[in-house]
């Protein structure tokens, strides 16, 4: 017996329980093919200084109430734990403080790990991976290279080995090196970027806003540098119809569908007035080509300074730096008042011979599309606001369909106007037939085009992977052996890069400089890798996170892949999950995975808000520490409570009172089974069969909560756990097999205290694998149940009827009701209205 009486006493009960399921790795998993596989994922945390609030394990009770449950169903349960480790902040951290970001991330970690147990999920702590341990980060540059020595072959829309890159003949050597490059899946490229000259490093678009960045608001600018960058773009088709037969929510979907933005429409050729140069532009309207009366190129595009007249090159100098200050966010925002300047030079209309000037916006990204547009003010919002601004022609090429009454420009389909031999066509046949008639002349074709740009894979920071590459002389690129993995992250004591982009790794010179076997100099790789590339493939390394030999091993990942639930945030819902998908389909082009997408189903949960309902942070003094609600009220309470709080999905804001409130339930369900006076088990439960009541009620909780649990509505089954517990108080005797059955239904969502109760029960060794209770189908029925009548909305009597009574029956017992024929006063009904199982309504 327990040194502790009476009372439920959590801190107790859940120190045991926790050094239990430690000392004997009850949850450690190895692949059973004897058994169903259930691979349940958490999106894995940054191990930051702040360590855990109470919104971080929201998901994590999720997947553990479902990991729990799925292993009582007899599956075989996957259920890992690591941290994504390589980042920002630590570097900042270091760069400040001097501690090196090693240091600070092992601390870190240590106290989250710790938060993490203390609430009692049931991970298996023998696969926790880190991003930053050089065990795992050597396999994460030996995906690099799988990427580096790869092509896409277009026709059969897939990643292939290098090798096999057809190469055409008649090149020099060092025209077929060039080729390979161009064909490659990693490749070096000079990229404008979000260049924050404070925290020395390139920031994604999302962490730019206003011009500044959004970590210490320190002034961003847009410069070209060199930068690693992997082709996403050719698995942007796959990317979308992958999609297709994923159970994930329509609303991540669609995020994923918009960024990667498919559209089909032309490209055409603009003649640039007196050079031998083309502006290529991509449009998803060919049909209003003659109403096209200016061109907008963005300030980056390479002919800009080509074709600037001197009269107004310096205003367009001004203009570029000016834009260089902005993200592409704020260049794009459709508010924002437009801005641009005139080149000087002209472009000629090919539908149509007029020369129309060219000016450059920061409206227009290099980065979509080929970086310039045809501009229609016609028949486009921004183009008719750039128009409006600078006085620019309007000419009207598509008329709306008969009645529609149209202000400003019109953006919809109808009928051609103003278009030559095309007139009278609709907008669907004149795109086609002007697409046709470009291929003719030679100008433009039909062409499908995509918002996701290829990904800049690169950062200059310390704290991150290192790249498997040495530059040779002469501008060669020479990728690290297999065999001479992982390359090492060297220890640094200057951590802050130069304002000019040199990354921190330019400062250990014994690392950077090495020996090429051919007994040339070469310089490593400074750049590291983004902290999404550690989070790409995490799931994979969980499989198999001891082996040596390889990433992962392939009949492991046959057995375990793909992951069957992911949990995690809705902030990931685009980028870290498109990556991952794209890397995972080129580990499947090239033979290593079998499955052809990683995530069969995904759910997000919703933000949990400071009890003020705003989103909890440091500032606003709001943030509520997991540490203090297990102090005081437990660790089950507060992963029943986060459950309970309303849908999984749903924001709601965090209340100490609804804690207390569950707390006071799991100790109800406590005093059901333990004398509080002895410790011992209650005098009252004892081996006795049930009413009917109490056995109707404990098959519709078994039911209901296994349900529930199947569909994530955890916060009804805890209501049904709540009803039958309140029933079960109120017999004199309580029957040892329903408080049995019940106490298995619990244990998923309370795992402490449902294995003191067990073992209370009289059994021996944990729960964990004790099989979820049956419920019989039939006993679940109601066999009456109660109605209310109402006469002119109000409530007059309620009636109890057999469940299985039919319309005719309801009808007449309720009008032989006493209260019922009183309140009709002798009229006669007109209409009587059965809502099963709900009321009668009568209509007089």
């Amino acid at each position: 017996m327990a040194d502790y009486f009476g009372t439920y006493d959590h801190q107790e009960i859940e120190k045991k329980w926790q050094k239990v399921w430690e000392n004997n790795r009850t949850f450690k998993v190895e692949l059973d093919s004897s058994k169903p596989k259930y691979y349940v994922l958490d999106m894995f945390p940054y191990p930051s200084g702040q360590g855990l609030h109470v919104g971080h394990p929201e998901g994590y009770t999720a997947t553990d109430i479902v990991s729990r449950y799925k292993r009582m169903k007899g599956f075989n349960v996957l259920h890992p734990m690591g941290f994504d480790s390589f980042g920002l902040p630590a570097e900042q951290y270091a760069v400040k403080t001097g501690t090196h970001p090693a240091i600070t991330t092992k601390k870190n970690i240590a106290n989250m790990r710790r938060q993490i147990k203390a609430l009692g999920f049931s991970y298996d702590w023998d696969r926790e991976v880190q991003t930053t341990d050089p065990d795992y980060y050597k396999w994460t540059q030996w995906i690099f290279l799988k990427f580096y020595n790869s092509y896409f072959d277009e026709k059969e829309q897939k990643a292939k080995p290098i090798e096999e890159l057809p190469i055409p003949d008649g090149l020099s050597e060092e025209e077929k090196e060039a080729y390979i490059a161009d064909h490659r899946l990693a490749y070096e490229s000079e990229a404008p970027v979000n260049w924050c000259p404070e925290l020395g490093t390139v920031l994604a678009n999302e962490e730019v806003v206003g011009g500044v960045s959004e970590r210490g608001g320190h002034p961003v600018i847009r410069k070209p540098m060199r930068q690693w960058m992997l082709r996403i773009t050719k698995y942007a088709d796959r990317l979308l119809k992958g999609l297709e037969g994923l159970d994930w929510s329509d609303s991540i979907k669609k995020l994923q569908h918009d960024w990667i933005g498919k559209s089909v429409g032309a490209e055409v050729d603009f003649k640039v007035d007196g050079y031998d140069e083309d502006i290529k532009v991509f449009t998803t309207r060919p049909d209003t080509l003659f109403g096209a009366t200016y061109m907008v190129l963005a300030p980056e595009h390479e002919l800009v300074d080509k074709i600037t007249t001197d009269e107004y090159r310096e205003k367009v100098v001004d203009y570029r730096e000016a834009a260089s200050r902005k993200s592409d966010l704020d260049r794009t925002d459709l508010a924002k008042e437009k801005t641009g300047q005139f080149t000087g030079a002209y472009a000629i209309n090919p539908v149509n011979g007029e020369k129309i000037p060219v000016w450059i916006s920061d409206y227009v990204l290099v980065s979509y599309g080929t970086g310039a547009i045809m501009a229609v003010p016609a028949h486009d919002t921004r183009d008719y606001e750039f128009a409006q601004a600078f006085g620019l022609p309007i000419v009207e090429v598509v008329k709306p369909s008969e009645g529609k009454e149209v202000e400003g420009c019109f953006a919809g389909e109808g009928t051609a106007i103003n278009s030559g031999q095309f007139d009278g066509l609709s907008t669907e046949e004149f795109k086609e037939k002007i697409t046709d008639w470009l291929e003719e002349k030679g100008c433009g074709k039909k062409a499908v085009n995509f918002k996701l740009r290829d990904w800049l894979f690169s950062r200059q920071r310390y704290w991150g992977e290192p790249f498997p590459i040495v530059h040779g002389e002469g501008g060669s690129v020479h990728p690290i052996s297999e065999n001479d993995l992982p390359v090492m992250l060297p220890e640094v004591d200057r951590y802050k890069p130069t304002g000019d982009g040199e990354p921190p790794l330019n400062n250990s010179k014994e690392w950077v400089n090495v020996t090429l076997p051919d007994g040339t100099k070469g310089k490593r790789e400074t750049n590291t890798m983004p902290q999404w590339a550690g989070s790409c493939w995490y799931y994979l390394r969980y499989i198999d996170p001891k082996n040596d030999q390889a990433a992962f091993d392939g009949e492991k990942e046959k057995y375990w892949l793909p992951v069957d639930l992911y949990i995690g945030g809705a902030e990931h819902a685009v980028l870290h999950l498109l990556y991952s998908r794209f890397w995972h389909m080129l580990l499947h082009d090239l033979g290593y995975v079998e499955s052809p997408e990683p995530f069969k189903k995904l759910v997000n949960q919703g933000m949990i808000l400071g009890e003020d309902g705003q989103k909890m942070s440091k500032s606003r003094g709001n943030v509520v520490n997991p540490d203090d609600v297990m102090d005081q009220y437990g660790a089950d309470s507060m992963r029943l409570y986060e459950m309970f709080m309303g849908p999984l999905e749903a924001t709601k804001p965090w209340s100490m009172q609804g804690v207390e409130g569950v707390h006071r339930f799991l100790s109800k369900v406590w005093r059901l089974i333990v004398d509080e006076q002895t410790g011992e088990l209650c005098s009252r439960v004892v081996d006795a069969d049930m009413d009917e009541e109490t056995t109707r009620l404990l098959h519709q909780t078994i039911k209901k909560v296994g349900s529930d649990v199947e569909g994530f509505g955890f916060n009804t089954a805890i209501s049904q756990m709540m009803i039958f517990a309140n029933h079960t108080n109120k017999l004199e005797q309580k029957p040892r097999w329903a408080l049995e059955q019940f106490v298995k239904v619990l244990a998923p969502f309370a795992p402490h205290m449902c294995e003191e109760l067990w073992e209370k029960l009289g059994h021996e060794g944990t729960m964990a694998y004790e099989p979820w209770p049956e419920y019989d189908e039939e006993l679940t029925k109601e066999k009456e149940v109660e109605l209310a009548v109402q006469i002119k909305g109000k409530i007059k009597d309620r009636i109890t009827v057999a469940a299985d009574a039919s319309e005719d029956q309801i009808k007449e017992k309720a009008l032989a009701s006493e209260k019922v024929q009183a309140a009709m006063a002798g009229k006669e009904p007109r209409k009587i209205i059965v809502v099963k199982s709900r009321l009668v309504n009568i209509v007089v």
